[in-house]
């Protein structure tokens, strides 16, 4: 089977059915994680689906043909290893962590729990009450809540805005048949990534996932509804302690050209505590307890934020403060700020080489989102293409060229509205209301 050599290390093959393996070889490592990546999350259901994408992540484990849910969990820590999941607004993984020598077991039962699970209905309802459970606690938890309402509000009546566990009423109304359905239309090869990073032989995990991996359907799947920014406003006066406020964008998407540059100015506004926000806001004011900035990227569209908790006396200090910060870096950033964002950015770069599983994840993604994993050296080349000047102009075209958005939680009577928001960023009421 032919295979592209992107490196020294790292190998991409494609299956008869379009599936891609991609590997990196760490051949000082004792250990290899491994998963497989869908290129289907919470965008990619219907109405009737919401949340099905990570109702069947809980699922996938809860039972084979070949294996009951206790076998799935005694065969890969009888071995030491463990397997775990994941669910996101694009795709859904499923990996595991193993000794070198256990790379078979894991592909075997990899392919099992997505090939052969049989959604027994009194797992199925288990596993409905857990994630009820789920729910609830993300209901009780303001900080999450919060980012819950938020992409809601950014995305208005959209796929990609909903929450990824869905609601009480759509996951007490899934059936095994609604698993197999979504399965069966989302789970095809040439939307599938097996990576697989540590002590591992490119060629022999090929040849397993071939005789593994072969039955998915080789068909294209349909793309996503497409997403596009709308801003807006959200507010739940509630009594807590503390403020939970996210103010946001529009961002850029991963194959747009300021991708990169966004999320460097995210680093250098509110990425740790030299940040702008963190300096200004919490060390020389006291206004709140915790701030960061933050951009999220998707592959047609993207929002950039910040996130702050503060209690209800300050509130109305720390908004016009934050939209000083903001439009300040519009108009001048200096070589330090930019040299201390790429030094952090690339030192967590080259610091997820150092772990297997880091690893798997970022080439899968890079491979689903791109089509192929980027060397680190592009990255790098990318990053130190970033100037001042670059950044400035980014943070006036982000901050201007958009509705804003604001989300808030807790004692927030006080805070401004959205559309006093937008004119202090000499945005039109009329855009500001869109």
């Amino acid at each position: 089977m032919p295979r592209a050599k992107i490196s020294m290390s790292v190998n991409v093959s494609v299956l008869s059915n379009g599936m891609t393996i991609v590997t990196e070889s760490m051949p000082h490592l004792e250990s290899a994680a491994l998963g497989v990546w869908v290129k289907a999350g919470a965008r990619d259901e219907t109405d009737n689906e919401h949340g099905i994408a990570h109702f069947l992540e809980h699922m996938a484990f809860k039972g084979t043909a070949r294996r009951t849910a206790r076998q799935i969990a005694e065969e890969i820590e009888n071995v030491g290893g463990d397997v775990n999941a994941a669910t996101s607004v694009e795709t859904t993984a499923f990996y595991a962590r193993i000794l070198k020598n256990d790379v078979p077991l894991a592909i075997d039962i990899l392919s099992d729990i997505l090939l052969n699970s049989v959604f027994d209905p009194a797992e199925l309802k288990r596993e409905q009450h857990v994630i009820l459970q789920e729910i609830g606690a993300a209901m009780d938890s303001p900080e999450d809540l919060v980012f819950d309402h938020f992409q809601e509000t950014v995305f208005s009546n959209q796929p990609i805005g909903r929450p990824i566990l869905g609601t009480p009423e759509t996951v007490k109304g899934f059936t095994a048949d609604d698993l197999e359905k979504y399965l069966s239309s989302q789970y095809h090869a040439p939307n599938m990534v097996l990576s697989a990073a540590g002590n591992v032989d490119h060629d022999a995990i090929v040849k397993l996932c071939e005789q593994r991996f072969s039955t998915f359907s080789k068909e294209k799947v349909a793309e996503p509804v497409a997403g596009f920014y709308t801003g807006g406003e959200y507010r739940n006066k509630r009594a807590q302690m503390e403020a939970q406020i996210i103010i946001g964008f529009e961002g850029r998407a991963y194959h747009v050209r300021d991708y990169y540059a966004s999320q460097f100015l995210a680093t250098l506004l509110g990425g740790g505590m030299s940040s702008r926000l963190f300096q200004e806001v919490r060390e020389k004011r006291g206004l709140c307890y915790s701030i960061h900035a933050f951009h999220w990227g998707f592959s047609d569209t993207g929002v950039f934020g910040i996130h702050a908790a503060t209690g209800e006396e300050d509130i109305q200090e720390l908004m016009p403060v934050i939209v000083e910060q903001l439009q300040n870096v519009g108009n001048k950033i200096e070589q330090g700020e930019v040299d201390r964002a790429r030094a952090q950015i690339s030192a967590g770069l080259l610091m997820s080489l150092e772990s297997p599983a880091a690893r798997a994840g970022q080439i899968a993604r890079q491979v689903l989102l791109f089509g192929r994993p980027i060397p680190n050296e592009e990255l790098m080349e990318r990053l130190s293409a970033i100037t001042p000047n670059r950044l400035a102009d980014l943070a006036q075209r982000l901050f201007t060229g958009s509705a804003p958005t604001l989300a808030a939680i807790g004692p927030v009577e006080n805070l401004m509205r959205q559309s006093e928001l937008g004119e202090r960023f000499d945005i039109s009421p009329t855009f500001a209301a869109q």
